[in-house]
């Protein structure tokens, strides 16, 4: 069984190819029965995302599975086997394998680990299982998947630091008060800036969102979506007597809090404001940081936190590559095992097959000799076995902990023309007739060690 990936993303496609590649949850059921249908793939898992599209499969034969992959994705999507291949990538084996992990770890996506897409991952595998999609070996990847994801997060931080200015801007506030549970937030703008930050303040647990903007109604459709509140744009003055967080972000194209309107408000109050400005031009008079008890930050505070950050996350990128080819290396393991553990099995039965029916042959043309002799002969023939299959046996168990593993060992079971428990029938290969003699068939000697 092979593993095989074909995918597409935001650096392979631009999104009006990704928006016909991708799968939404009510469309999986059919795509699965579709790809299920083509002979070569056993078991397959779809992660549709924003930013990418990846079908997994576990495949009878590469070639084919890519092959069958493709078939589908262009038929899916309605365009050409050579533009699937023009904005595709795939993996195969290991590389497969190895690709998912960082996937789960965040180490593949547009923003560098991410955490979004460890869940992703997970739905996307609890969903194939809940429609019978996957097997034993996709199941077994993604639980580890999963799992490395986890890992990675948990021992090198890397999801910590924020690398978007939106995050930055609300870990800043985080930071400075200890916590937002207790804090009120007045977000002035209700473009895609305002809404991100909106969804880290939930995230961190703010106490209430208030929402101002030029337009009153596009205020208030904001502030449904956030579960906030809506102010009227004059009154922001008014707010700025108990809120404790200000984030502007509009496309105003000069000030629009003053120094000299906020100062009488400042003298009222009684704790800290902290002010954030990520609009360019600015919303908020630079001056204001030198009212007392008023904490301003601007856009190249931001970029120059995200910047540091993000370099921060690359050398924690370097460890976390580390924690994934430690697991590779286990699943390699456990996935060679698979494949060497049956297929020795089936080499040794078939051995031991082929010496009884050879020993019964060779007795009953000895005719009646004695019990000593009898068991000279199954010795012999135990001997030579064993010395036979020593050596490949032990060649193919070095060969299983490399990551071509179970290339040798489909390679084996080809050659020896195995059938092991748990895989599909071989076709069966033509062989010359033999000459059968008619003679009763005994089994004389017991099982080959």
């Amino acid at each position: 069984m092979y593993l095989v990936v074909v995918g597409v993303n935001h650096r392979t496609a631009p999104v009006e190819v990704r928006e016909k590649l991708s799968f939404s949850e009510h469309q999986l059921g059919e795509a699965f029965s579709f790809l299920k249908s083509y002979p070569t793939i056993d078991g397959t898992v779809i992660l549709s995302t924003c930013n990418r599209t990846e079908v997994y499969v576990a495949a009878l034969e590469i070639d084919n599975g890519l092959k069958a992959v493709r078939e589908f994705l262009a038929n899916w999507a309605g365009i050409s086997l050579s533009d699937i291949k023009n904005f595709t990538y795939n993996y195969t084996l290991y590389d497969a394998v190895q690709h998912l992990f960082r996937v789960a770890s965040g180490l593949d996506s547009m923003i560098l680990g991410e955490t979004q897409i460890l869940g992703q991952v997970r739905d996307a595998f609890l969903k194939a299982t809940s429609l019978k999609a996957s097997n034993k070996i996709l199941n077994t990847l993604f639980q580890h998947a999963i799992t490395v994801g986890k890992k990675v997060r948990t021992e090198t931080g890397i999801d910590k630091n924020p690398v978007s200015v939106s995050y930055a801007a609300v870990q800043l506030a985080c930071s400075f008060f200890g916590s937002l549970n207790d804090k009120k937030a007045l977000l002035i703008g209700a473009g895609k800036m305002s809404n991100l930050t909106a969804k880290h303040l939930n995230y961190y647990g703010i106490n209430e969102i208030i929402v101002a903007n030029r337009s009153f109604d596009k205020a208030e459709q904001f502030a449904r979506e956030i579960n906030g509140k809506a102010i009227p744009f004059e009154k922001i003055y008014d707010r700025l007597l108990d809120v404790d967080v200000v984030i502007s972000s509009t496309g105003a194209p000069h000030v629009i809090i003053h120094k000299e309107r906020l100062e009488p408000v400042v003298h009222k109050r009684q704790k800290p404001l902290y002010l954030i400005d990520i609009a360019v031009p600015r919303d908020i008079d630079p001056e204001i940081s030198e009212l007392p008890n008023v904490y301003l930050h601007d856009i190249d505070k931001l970029v120059n936190v995200v910047t540091q950050n993000l370099e921060e996350r690359k050398k924690l990128a370097e460890l976390a590559e580390n924690i994934i080819d430690k697991e590779l290396r286990a699943f390699i393991e456990w996935h060679s095992s698979q494949f060497v553990v049956p297929t020795i099995v089936a080499l040794k039965k078939k051995a031991e097959e082929i010496k009884q029916k050879e020993l019964t042959k060779a007795l009953n043309k000895f005719g009646n000799i004695s019990e000593r002799e009898k068991n000279i002969l199954c010795s012999l023939a135990h001997g030579i076995v064993n010395q036979m299959l020593h050596t490949p046996i032990v060649k193919l168990k070095q060969y299983a902990l490399t990551p071509q593993g179970h290339l040798y060992t489909e390679i084996f079971q080809n050659i020896f023309d195995l059938q092991v428990e748990g895989e599909r029938p071989k076709n069966p290969i033509q062989q010359p007739e033999e000459l059968e003699e008619n003679n009763e068939e005994r089994s004389y000697c017991g099982e080959s060690r």
